[in-house]
């Protein structure tokens, strides 16, 4: 998905297409960081 934004973004200059680009990866690094946090907190109660 985000090679899909990044090449739109880069043929057509949209800032649009850019600032959704930001928004996944914005997503997908909260996204990894609660996963981070529930294994940690499975490690501590296991």
């Amino acid at each position: 998905m985000l090679d899909l934004t990044w090449k739109v973004f880069c043929m057509t200059g949209n800032i649009d297409t850019y600032l959704l680009l930001k928004e996944i990866e914005d997503s997908q690094n909260s996204q990894d960081v609660l996963d981070k946090d529930e294994m940690t907190t499975d490690d501590v109660m296991n």
